[in-house]
C-alpha cells in the first residue's frame, strides 16, 4: 500500500483521533467531511468509547452480556485466554454510541478498524491483527445506559428454525391448523389474466368513486388525479384479489362484495391515514434516528403503532416526496469533500523525554522533572525494558513513570499497558481512576489483622500523592500461620475490621500446638 493511500481518509473510514498529548487516542468513524470558511477541514464523526470511559457498573453489566452471549453459542469461555490476552482484549473492546461530534482532520493520526463483534470467530483473531477493534453494545452517554447493537448478529440454538419431522405415508398430521400458512392466492384459478386484470380495474375505479364520496378524503386528496392513484395503490389491489380469492374466482359474487348495499368499499393505507404534519415529523425523525423506528415511535410519534410506522417508511419511499430528498442529498453529497490527505504527523510530543547533561527531562520542560541518567533510570512501566531508543513520561508528573516507545504506541492506540503496570497488578477489578492516565495504588484485598508490622511504603509511586505518610501492613509468621491453622478459634477477617481489639495470642499458640500432636 502506498504512503498516499495511509494518508488518504474518506468516508466511513475508523480514525485515531488525539486531543491530549498524554490521552490515548479517540476513537471515530468519519460521516462527512467538511470546508469550513476559513478553509480548515472538519470531520463529522460518529463516537466510540473504550472501557475506561465508562463507569464500573456498565463495565460489569458489558461483562455480564459477553458470558451471556458465551453460555448461548456455546463458545469457548474466556478462561481459556492467558492473563495477559485478557487484559489485552479489554482494550480491543469499544461500545458504539449515536453521538456526533465535529473534530478538526488535522487531528487525525491514522486508520484502524472497528467491528462488530462475530460470535462465530475467536476473539483471539482480534488480537492478531494490528489496530482492530470491535463492539457489541450502544453507549447511551447522555443516559449512561449500554444496550445490545440492533445488528448483532443472530447466531445460537435461539435463533434457529425448528424443523418437524417429516410424515410418513398414511400418517394424520396433528398439527395446529391455526398456526399453519393460509393460501390467499391460486395462481392455477379458471380465470385468465386478462379477466383479472379487467376486475382489478373495477377495483381500482370503485375505490376512486369511493374516495370522491367520503368527505375526509377530499380533503386529504382534494383532485381526481391524486384520488385515481391512490386508488391505484397496493392496498386497493391486495382487497380486490383476496375477494376473488374468497369467492372461487367467481367474477359476478366477487363485484356484489367491492359495491355493497351501504355503497362503495373503501380501503385505506398509511400513506392516507398520516396527516401531513405526522409526515412532517417522520421525515424529521428520519433524518436524525436512520431506520431505528424503535427511536422514531418513542420520541415522534409515540401515538403510532411500530407497525404502522414501517409500513408508512416503505410507501413514503415510492413518492415524489422521497425521490425529491434523494436528489437533495445527492446535490450535496456532491459539494461534501470526497476525501482528505493528512500528512504523516511528526512534531514531537511533549511527553517525550530527552536527555541533557546526563539527566533526562520533557521535551517542552515541564513533567517529571529530572530523572536518573539514561543508563539507570526506572524501568518502563509496562514490559519492565531499562532499554528504549525514546522515552515518554506516563501516568502524575510527581511519580515519574516511563514507557518505552513500543509501550507508548500501544497506550496511544489501546488505552491501557500491555502487561498491567506494578501499581495495577494482574486484574482489572477496580474502576478507573479519576485521573484518566493515572495507575491505581497497590494494596488490593481486605486489610490483615491488627498483629502485623507496619512497613513504609516508599516502593509505591502513588503514596507521594497522599497528605498522610501511607503504609504497608505486612503480616507476621504468626498471623499467617494462624490463619490456615486456628480457623475455628479466630476469624482473621473479621479481626482485621477491628484493629485495635487484642487477639488472644496464647489461645492461637494453644490450637496450632495441638494440630501439630495430632
Amino acid at each position: 500500500m502506498h504512503l498516499h493511500a495511509l494518508n488518504d481518509f474518506l468516508f466511513a473510514d475508523y480514525v485515531f483521533f488525539e486531543n491530549s498529548s498524554s490521552n490515548p487516542y479517540l476513537i471515530r468513524r468519519i460521516e462527512e467531511l467538511n470546508k469550513t470558511a476559513s478553509g480548515n477541514v472538519e470531520a463529522k464523526v460518529v463516537c466510540f468509547y473504550r472501557r475506561r470511559d465508562i463507569s464500573h457498573s456498565l463495565i460489569q453489566l458489558a461483562d455480564k452480556h459477553a458470558r451471556d452471549l458465551e453460555e448461548e453459542n456455546e463458545s469457548p469461555s474466556e478462561a481459556e485466554l492467558t492473563d495477559k490476552q485478557k487484559h489485552q482484549l479489554r482494550h480491543r473492546e469499544l461500545f458504539l454510541s449515536r453521538q456526533y461530534e465535529s473534530l478538526p482532520a488535522t487531528h487525525i493520526r491514522g486508520k484502524c478498524s472497528v467491528a462488530l463483534l462475530n460470535e462465530t470467530e475467536a476473539v483471539l483473531s482480534y488480537l492478531d491483527k494490528e489496530d482492530t477493534f470491535f463492539y457489541s453494545l450502544v453507549y447511551d452517554p447522555t443516559q449512561k445506559t449500554l444496550l445490545a447493537d440492533k445488528g448483532e448478529i443472530r447466531v445460537g440454538p435461539r435463533f434457529q428454525a425448528d424443523v418437524p419431522e417429516m410424515l410418513q405415508e398414511g400418517e394424520s398430521d396433528e398439527r395446529d391448523q391455526l398456526k399453519l400458512e393460509e393460501k390467499l392466492w391460486d395462481p392455477d384459478c379458471p380465470l385468465s389474466s386478462k379477466q383479472i386484470d379487467q376486475f382489478l380495474v373495477v377495483a381500482r375505479a370503485v375505490g376512486t368513486f369511493a374516495r370522491a364520496l367520503d368527505c375526509s378524503s377530499s380533503v386529504r386528496q382534494p383532485s381526481l388525479h391524486m384520488s385515481a392513484a391512490a386508488a391505484s395503490r397496493d392496498i386497493t389491489l391486495f382487497h380486490a384479489m383476496d375477494t376473488l380469492h374468497c369467492h372461487g374466482y367467481d367474477l359476478s359474487s366477487a363485484l356484489s362484495v367491492l359495491v355493497p348495499a351501504g355503497g362503495p368499499v373503501l380501503c385505506r393505507d398509511e400513506m392516507e391515514e398520516w396527516s401531513a404534519s405526522e409526515a412532517a415529523m417522520f421525515e424529521e425523525a428520519l433524518e436524525k434516528y436512520g431506520k431505528d423506528f424503535n427511536d422514531i415511535r418513542q420520541d415522534f410519534l409515540p401515538w403510532k403503532s411500530l407497525t404502522s410506522i414501517i409500513e408508512y417508511y416503505y410507501m413514503w419511499k415510492t413518492t415524489d416526496r422521497y425521490v425529491q430528498q434523494k436528489r437533495l442529498k445527492a446535490a450535496e453529497a456532491e459539494s461534501k469533500l470526497k476525501q482528505v490527505y493528512i500528512p504523516t504527523y511528526n512534531k514531537p510530543n511533549p511527553n517525550q523525554i530527552s536527555v541533557t547533561n546526563g539527566k533526562m527531562a520533557t521535551v517542552n520542560g515541564a513533567g517529571p522533572g529530572a530523572y536518573h541518567a539514561a543508563g539507570g533510570g526506572r524501568a518502563c512501566e509496562s514490559c519492565y525494558s531499562m532499554q528504549s531508543a525514546q522515552w515518554y513520561s506516563w501516568g502524575p508528573p510527581n511519580m515519574q513513570c516511563r514507557l518505552c516507545v513500543s509501550c507508548w504506541m500501544y497506550w496511544k492506540k489501546y488505552g491501557g499497558l500491555k502487561m498491567p503496570s506494578r501499581a495495577e497488578g494482574p486484574e482489572e477489578k477496580t474502576p478507573p481512576s479519576p485521573v484518566p492516565n493515572e495507575p491505581r495504588s497497590r494494596g488490593h484485598g481486605p486489610r490483615q489483622s491488627s498483629h502485623m508490622v507496619p512497613v513504609r511504603n516508599s516502593g509505591s509511586p502513588k503514596s507521594s500523592t497522599k497528605t498522610k505518610q501511607a503504609f504497608l501492613l505486612q503480616a507476621t509468621r504468626l498471623t499467617k500461620l494462624a490463619r490456615h491453622m486456628c480457623r475455628d478459634i479466630i476469624r482473621l477477617r473479621r479481626a482485621a475490621r477491628r484493629p485495635f481489639v487484642p487477639i488472644n495470642c496464647g489461645a492461637i499458640k494453644a490450637e496450632c500446638k495441638s494440630s501439630f500432636n495430632s
